[in-house]
């Protein structure tokens, strides 16, 4: 379908779901939308009667929006076959009517890119543009309905309309033609002349606001006249230009530059280099300080060179924030000694709805719960900290799928970008907007200016370590229906496509046979059963044909009373499970499911605030599966969890006013429900006898609840409570209908906090790294430890090189194991050494002499040989 066609297909859906027209008769006869604040709507009464207003409204529809907002609500009468005219209130606007005309003003705010229409109680009468569409059809231009259109059209017609010149305004006042030989007014050039200059560095000032917008008030009493050298354009992010002074002041504290807003592209001769005049209020508009800036009051100067860029840095004893406000409006770049960090690779951000990436100062930004207690000092404070350490760098227009328009080589390969590279030599000019500040940037970089901290490897450090290694890996939603799978008790996600599927999966491959683990617990995995056209042996029979026998993996199958309709494990469509190279280790008794609690809480069963009822909530989370394995008759249980997302909420988010934002203890939704899981696997787990390993997504980071369930908490040392969800079954049957506080936990200890400290991370999310990927064991398994290693192959890529094509365009991808998955593998390395056989008694010399001995000590050599020629043979 082409574009073209698109649209036809979008405007007839809005028209079908917009009301019936209400009225023929009042319809736009003309439309102003000129340089500046010149706006109009000139509206005409085509009927042969006098038409009452009472009802009618003016609107404008912004952008690609399908709801109106209002310009004027209409009153009075409009004589037959007569006209109205409604000019924009702003003292700058140029247009000038006579005084015959029956005109009214008000804030008129449409641009070149919005819809006009007028309603009648509310009932769509006419339109002029096509609703929920954007771009800038309409911009800098009048538009005149055709004489011989008389009658209103709730759908838009191209055709019913000519287009005039720009700042055009003579037909205002008049159905077709000028308005009694009416001319079009002249709009004098403004000049500098005789005007008195206020610098830029005075405009910004020394602190977070202009000093010349009274506290208060977001613009200042008096337009300023202002001069300096173009640095950039801005014609998507925001529009209008970037100004700064040749030669500042020398302050540290102050900016040589501004940003001049116009809502419009500027004028093509407003280039960098060329110097400029500028005319207008001083506005501090959602935290930029900027210039109101006029197309009527500019005076554009000479092309001269293009100004050098100022070296950014962030001094001692100052947040990122406050020094990004020093430099506000400004042409810099950030250079080594900037130390600018990526913390949020080039992905989707939702409060600008465009690709981006974040950087901070020093460091990347790790999750505040990750390394303090939930709703410690400690945990706001980083909070508070890391919010004012993000930097986003843009591109003025949106980068197009699969690009990074700053860094042209950007490839799977050899151009990619890590969370914690140090960015340099790339130049741009400050803004701020959507609550950040923000780096456009103007220049290109390449891999070269990348200086890594902490590269890639194509193998983990710990793949040779110990005697065995376990490993946990999220495989972020590998399903092969695509190649004619089984179906999941709930439905299919992952792969679109056959290709991506087959992408992904050698992606998946090459990263667990690089880990060379000998068990591998596996989440999100298609729980579409264990049987020849399931996910797990698709993965199976690919890992294995790379593999030679002795490396060949098997996986754990459950019992089939366990089995979910006879096929799966549990009733989502993801699912656990495990895989072990059967030559190392050996499968003991059956595998066990540990089933994990659901909420079903009916709609009101609870109130908030002033009475409000609950709305009804069902929720599940994914079963764990364990397999105690052999090794050397030593016994290693293993259990793999994935618990509750963060994403959707449970009854206690609401009842916390949280359903639609993150809550205030930072642990993400649905806290109390893997709470509830997390005391379920302990509970389970307390018999277990041997050595004991938790592993998985449990979708918590370090010190959150369900953490410190499973491991230390104790609730007589600790400041907050930890309570199960309320309202939950387990296995069909009630299990709480109150949430219980949690006394004590279950003892485990966090292994790679153990071996690292709290500061480890196997995931980001919006800028923050840290585990959700978790390894706990008992006391005897963490005497075995030789190493924990989060193998960072994933959560520090970019998702652009993921086996999804969604939105990444043109770009090529790639097989190796980089962003094979959006979680890194955890991996633990363990002793479990082969036994050292004993040596057998040495008889002593008996009186048959030394030839009886010697003959006695080469029987007891020949048979230790061959014990460990059979033991070679059996490995």
């Amino acid at each position: 379908m082409d574009n073209v066609t698109k649209l036809s297909v979008l405007a007839l859906s809005i028209a079908a779901a917009l009301p019936m027209s209400a009225s023929a008769d009042l319809l736009i006869s003309e439309y102003v939308e000129g340089t500046g604040y010149s706006k109009a709507v000139e509206i005409y009464n085509s009927a042969n009667s006098s038409l009452d207003l009472a009802g009618y409204s003016v609107v404008y529809y912004s952008k690609g929006e399908t709801t109106p907002n209002t310009i004027l609500e209409l009153t009075g009468t409009l004589p037959a076959e007569s006209i109205k005219v409604i000019t924009n209130n702003h003292a700058d606007n140029a247009i000038v009517l006579d005084p015959a005309i029956d005109a009214e003003s008000a804030t008129i705010y449409f641009n070149g890119d919005d819809k006009v229409g007028i309603l009648k109680d509310g009932v769509l009468v006419d339109i002029l543009g096509e609703v929920g569409t954007t771009g800038d059809w309409a911009k800098d231009v009048t538009m005149e309905r055709k004489a011989g259109i008389t009658t209103a059209n709730s759908s838009y017609v191209a055709s019913e309309w000519s287009t005039k010149a720009t700042n055009d305004f003579a037909g205002l006042g008049a159905r077709s033609g000028n308005f009694e030989g009416g001319e079009v007014p002249e709009v004098p050039a403004f000049s500098c002349v005789g005007e008195t200059i206020t610098p830029i560095y005075s405009v910004q000032g020394a602190g977070p606001s202009s000093p010349l917008v009274p506290e208060g008030e977001y613009e200042s009493v008096e337009a300023v006249t202002i001069k300096g050298v173009v640095t950039a354009r801005g014609e998507s992010l925001q529009k209008g230009f970037y100004l700064q002074e040749a030669v500042g002041d020398g302050s540290p504290y102050t900016s040589d530059g501004v940003f001049v807003y116009l809502g419009e592209k500027a004028a093509e001769a407003i280039q960098p280099g060329v110097e400029v005049c500028v005319q207008g209020l001083v506005q501090e508009m959602y935290g930029q300080t900027q210039i109101a800036g006029d197309a009527t009051k500019i005076e554009v100067g000479a092309q001269g060179e293009e100004l050098a860029t100022t070296a950014f840095y962030v001094a001692d004893g100052e947040d990122l924030a406050q020094a990004l406000e020093r430099y506000e409006g400004m042409h810099i770049s950030l250079d080594a000694g900037s130390d600018m960090k990526i913390t949020r690779n080039f992905s989707f951000d939702y409060s600008s709805y465009r690709n981006n990436m974040v950087l901070s100062h020093k460091a990347p930004l790790m999750k505040p719960t990750q390394v303090h207690a939930p709703l410690s000092e400690a945990a706001v404070a980083l909070e508070n900290a890391n919010r004012i350490n993000e930097l986003y760098i843009e591109s003025d227009y949106k980068a197009a799928n699969g690009q990074v328009p700053y860094f042209p080589d950007f490839n799977a390969e050899t151009g990619y970008m890590r969370i914690g590279d140090q960015v340099t030599n790339i130049s741009g000019v400050v803004g701020y907007s959507y609550g950040n500040y923000r780096f456009v940037v103007t220049n290109e970089i390449t891999a070269g200016d990348l200086i890594r901290d902490n590269d890639r490897t194509t193998a983990p450090a710990i793949a040779t370590q110990g005697d065995i290694r376990v490993a946990s890996f999220n495989v972020l939603n590998f399903f092969n229906d695509m190649v004619g799978g089984d179906e999941t008790p709930n439905g299919n996600r992952g792969a679109d496509t056959e290709e991506e599927m087959l992408l992904q999966r050698a992606k998946l491959v090459n990263a667990i046979t690089a880990m060379n683990a000998d068990i591998v617990g596996l989440m999100e995995i298609a729980n579409n059963g264990y049987g020849e056209m399931s996910a797990i042996q698709n993965l199976l029979d690919a890992l294995n044909a790379e593999l030679s026998d002795e490396q060949a993996y098997s996986f754990i199958e459950i019992s089939d009373e366990d089995k979910y309709q006879g096929k799966y494990i549990g009733s989502d469509a993801i699912a656990v499970g495990i895989l072990y190279r059967a030559a190392s280790v050996t499968p003991e008794n059956a595998a066990f499911v540990i089933k994990t609690p659901e909420q079903h809480a009916a709609e009101g069963v609870a109130t908030r605030g002033e009475g409000e009822t609950s709305p009804a909530y069902d929720k599940y989370q994914r079963h764990s599966l364990g397999q105690t394995f052999s090794i050397h008759d030593e016994k290693l249980t293993i259990v793999v969890n994935h618990l509750k997302s963060k994403g959707s909420g449970c009854l206690e988010d609401w009842l916390e006013f949280s359903e639609d934002k993150d809550p205030a203890d930072l642990q993400g939704k649905c806290n109390e429900f893997r709470v509830s899981a997390a005391k379920v696997i302990g509970e389970a787990l307390t018999d277990v006898e041997g050595d004991l390993l938790v592993i998985g997504d449990m979708n918590a980071y370090g010190l959150e609840d369900p953490i410190r369930v499973l491991t230390d908490y104790d609730a007589t040392n600790d400041e907050r409570d930890i309570v199960t969800a309320s309202w939950t079954t387990l296995d069909g049957k009630i299990y709480e209908r109150e949430g219980s506080k949690i006394e004590k936990g279950y003892g485990l200890i966090n292994l790679n906090t153990e071996a690292h400290g709290p500061a480890t991370y196997s995931y980001s999310y919006n800028g923050e790294l840290g585990n959700l990927d978790h390894a706990l064991g008992n006391a005897s398994v963490a005497e075995r430890v030789v190493a924990v290693e989060d193998w960072h192959i994933n959560a520090v890529e970019s998702n652009l090189f993921e086996y999804s094509s969604k939105y990444t365009g043109d770009l090529e991808k790639s097989e190796n194991a980089f962003s094979a998955s959006d979680h890194d593998p955890v991996i633990l390395a363990l002793s479990y050494p082969e036994p050292t056989p004993e040596p057998e008694p040495t008889p002593k010399p008996d009186d048959g002499g030394s030839l009886g001995y010697l003959a006695l000590s080469l029987l007891s050599l020949l048979g230790l040989r061959r014990r460990a020629s059979l033991k070679r043979s059996d490995s």
